[in-house]
C-alpha cells in the first residue's frame, strides 16, 4: 500500500511560505502539528509506504522534505513525484521537464508515479487539500482534506481509516 502525502493543508494549515529555503506557517500552531495524528494512524498498518506528493520536495529537495517528518513516518518514505532530473533534462525524449509538473495538477503527478511505478503501486490512497483534476474513479483513493483543518479533523481521520482497512483487507 503506497500512500501519497501532502504536506500544508494535511499535515499542518496549508498557509506555509519559504522565506529563503527556510518554512514558516502564517497563523496559529506549528509545522507538521497533526503528524502524530497521522503515525497514530499509520501503527497498525506497517506495510504502508509514503510518497511524497507535496511541492516541498521540488522546492527543499528530496532528502531535507523527508526529514521534517517525525522518524515513524519518514522511515516509511520510499520516494516523490518530484524528482531533481524532472528539471534538468528538457530536451530527453524520455523524462519530464519542469514545466510539466508546474503544469500538472496533483492527481496528474501522482498518476504518473503509478503509471512508472510498474505494478508496485496498484494499492493506493493520497491524502490532499488539492482536488483538481481528479477523475470520479480516482477519487476513490483520494481523502480529501480542509486546508485549514488537515488532519485535525474527526471526519478525515475516520476516512483515512476505513480507507486504509478497506484497502488491506483486499
Amino acid at each position: 500500500m503506497i500512500l501519497f502525502l501532502d504536506y500544508d493543508g494535511v499535515l499542518h494549515p496549508n498557509n506555509v511560505f519559504l522565506y529563503g529555503r527556510q518554512p514558516k506557517l502564517h497563523g496559529d500552531g506549528h509545522l507538521f502539528m497533526w503528524a502524530p495524528l497521522l503515525v497514530e494512524i499509520l501503527e497498525p498498518y506497517e506495510s504502508v509506504r509514503i510518497v511524497l506528493s507535496t511541492s516541498w520536495v521540488r522546492a527543499l529537495g528530496f532528502g531535507r522534505a523527508r526529514d521534517y517528518l517525525p522518524a515513524k513516518l519518514s522511515g516509511r518514505v520510499i520516494g516523490g513525484t518530484w524528482h531533481r532530473a524532472m528539471g534538468r533534462h528538457e530536451g530527453s525524449s524520455h523524462r519530464l521537464n519542469g514545466n510539466w509538473y508546474d503544469a500538472a495538477t496533483r492527481y496528474e503527478q501522482i498518476a504518473r508515479y503509478i503509471s512508472r511505478a510498474e505494478g508496485r503501486a496498484e494499492n493506493w490512497l493520497a491524502i490532499d487539500d488539492d482536488t483538481l483534476g481528479w477523475s470520479e474513479e480516482a477519487r476513490n483513493n483520494l481523502i480529501e482534506t480542509d486546508g485549514r483543518l488537515g488532519l485535525s479533523r474527526k471526519e478525515t481521520q475516520s476516512e483515512l481509516q476505513h480507507k486504509l482497512a478497506g484497502s488491506l483487507q483486499k
